[in-house]
Parts: structure tokens; sequence; C-alpha cells
């Protein structure tokens, strides 16, 4: 792959390594590598997930430090991994799901746009939408259900006490009618759901989590195609090895390293992580009440979107669908840019002819 970028005297040429496709992974390895990288990735950051569950579903605005600092004072360090296991039983499949859907999406409709004449950037920023929102459909078909038991569990212990909306160093996080089950682990939670309102309890929240995330990730990769093109034709060429040779034409060569491609990604990801995150913001607030809070108005059954908006704006204004955006921001910018730099080195690592990619 390479880019080319005008000046005013001689043209600059960045060669890229190639890229990898779907048909050239060796797809027993890239599953059994990916679920193992992507959990480590997924214990990282874990607690700050947590954090920003806490935050969206509490009565008034509180800051990330004081409530971290609330939940590790009253219920231990262990509540800001509270859940994990149940949601690392659910990142296997559901990033096995994701992987696949985004791959053979990107490969097969990357081949379609090109034929049809549109230009190699453009078809590149077209595939990736498309990837990233079919990815993100076929993977909610696992993730919905685990979001559901991982953020009851999540939000477990951090109810009641402490008098008012705030959260003073002394006082716990107030959360609205929290689910009142208390759940031993996982699979008792799971049943527990499952018995209480039945497999459309799993799946609550369903139809906005696809609102929310399909279009996040369409977003999300389709700015990170565009922003690593913004980076290697401006400031990046600038970062790249010089080769010492100049073409015959004047046109000068760059070929960055593993080390330059690689922080190109991570910035890349941050940037689109970050849009991704300002922009679905309000969806994801709506999204985690209606998966983890219970409906005054209609008892266990849930309150509607309409209900969770209304108790939203009621309780702190329209910014109300904003609380919990610093972790979720800082979540999503720093999951984006070590899921893309390990995806990337997943693709390197599974690749069936690795003297190709040079």
């Amino acid at each position: 792959m390479s880019l080319s970028a005008a000046e005013e005297d001689s043209a600059q040429e960045i060669h890229l390594p190639a890229d990898i496709d779907w048909e050239m992974l060796d797809k027993s390895k890239f599953f059994f590598l990916g679920a193992a990288l992507f959990s480590g990735v997924s214990a990282t950051l874990y607690p700050v997930v947590v954090l920003k569950t806490r935050q969206q579903i509490a009565q008034s605005q509180v800051s990330s430090i004081r409530t971290a600092f609330s939940i590790v004072r009253h219920e231990g360090f262990r509540a800001l991994y509270r859940g994990f296991g149940t949601s690392l039983m659910g990142t296997i499949p559901a990033r096995a799901l994701y992987m696949t859907a985004l791959e053979v999406t990107k490969s097969n409709v990357g081949t379609a746009t090109v034929r049809l004449g549109f230009p190699e950037p453009t078809a590149a920023a077209i595939a990736n939408a498309a990837a990233g929102l079919s990815a993100a459909m076929a993977a909610q078909l696992v993730w919905t259900p685990i979001d559901v038991v991982s953020q009851r569990l999540m939000v477990q212990g951090g109810g009641g006490g402490g008098g008012g909306g705030g959260c003073g160093p002394g006082e716990k996080l107030k959360i609205p009618n929290a689910s009142s089950c208390k759940y031993l682990g996982g699979i008792d939670a799971f049943r527990k759901i499952l018995n209480t309102d039945g497999p459309r309890g799993l799946y609550r929240g369903f139809g906005i989590s696809i609102l929310t995330y399909a279009p996040s990730n369409a977003v999300w990769w389709a700015s990170y195609s565009v922003a690593q093109r913004l980076i290697w034709s401006g400031i990046g060429v600038y970062l790249c090895k010089k080769d010492d040779e100049t073409g015959e034409n004047g046109v000068s060569t760059f070929r960055p390293d593993s080390k330059t491609v690689m922080a190109v990604q991570g910035v890349s990801a941050a940037m689109a992580g970050g849009v991704s995150a300002l922009i679905t913001m309000p969806l994801d607030t709506i999204k985690t009440r209606l998966q983890v809070l219970d409906g005054e108005e209609n008892g266990r059954r849930g309150p509607t979107i309409g209900q969770t908006v209304r108790n939203l704006v009621r309780e702190g204004g329209w910014m109300a669908c904003y609380r919990g955006l610093g972790p979720r921001w800082a979540s999503m910018s720093m999951s984006a840019t070590t899921m893309i730099t390990t995806y990337e080195f997943l693709k390197r690592l599974s690749a069936k002819n690795q003297e190709a990619l040079t």
C-alpha cells in the first residue's frame, strides 16, 4: 500500500505495509490468539467501564474520581471488577462474531466499491463503515444479554445509603430504582432475570443497543480510515524514515518502520474513538438505564425509552444524558487505541504468508 503527497518541488510517496484481508488469514490462529489478546485488553479497561456505568445511572453528577473512591471505600477494590467474569465469558464469542463479520464485509464491500469505480480512499472509507455496521449488529446478539447481566452486577452494592443525590467522601453513590435482586454471580443473575422477565429481560435495550453501537462502529471505522490518511498525508509523512534513494521522476520515497505505523494507527484510533463517544453518549446513557433500572410506573417491567429520557431530564436537564462522558471518552479512546494496535498485530501474527507482508 502506498500514499502520495504533493510537494512544491517534488512528490513524496509513503510505502506502508500491505493490507491483510480475510483470505490471507489463518483462521484458527486468528481466533485463538484474538481471544487471548482481547481478554487482556478487556481486563485492563474494565474498571473504567464500571465507573461509566455507575455515573450513568446515578441521580446527580459526580466526578469519576469521587465515584472511584466511593466504590473502593465502601465496597472494596474488587467492586471495580464486579461482573468481569460474565463479561469475559461473552467477550470471546462476541469478538469472534465481530471480527468475522468485520473482515468478511470489509473484503467484499471493498472489492465491490472499487469495481464500481470509486477512488481507493473513498472505497476504503465505505468498506470500513459497512464493516463496522455489520460487525456491531452481529456482536450485539451476544453482547446485549452479557451487558444486561454484567451491568446488573456492576451496580450491585452501589444503591441506597448516603442521603441525598450527592456522593461525599463518606457517602455511597445513590442509584435510583436499581434492581432489588441480589445476585450471587453471573449464572445466578442470568437465571433470576430469565425467571422474572423471560428472554425479553436479557435483551432489554437491544433495539437501542443496535441504534447506539451500529452507527458508532460505522462512524468509528470510517473516521479511523480517514484519520489515518490525513495523518500520513500531513505531519505523519515527516515522522517516517526517509529512504536514501530518490526515484527517476524526483519522487522521494518514505518507508515507515513498524513503530511509526503503530503510532499513527493508535493516534487515528483515539481520534475516531473520541468522536464516536461524543456522538453516541446520550444513546448509551439511555441504553444503560434501560438495562439496569426498574421502572417506577411499570414495576418490574422496566422503564420505557420515553420514561427514561424524562427521568434523566428531570434529574439534571439534557446534560444528564452526558453523565459518564469522561470515563466513556477515556474508555473508548483507550479501548480504540489498544484494540486497533492489538488487532493489526493479531492480523500480522495470523497471516498465512509472513514474507508477503513486507
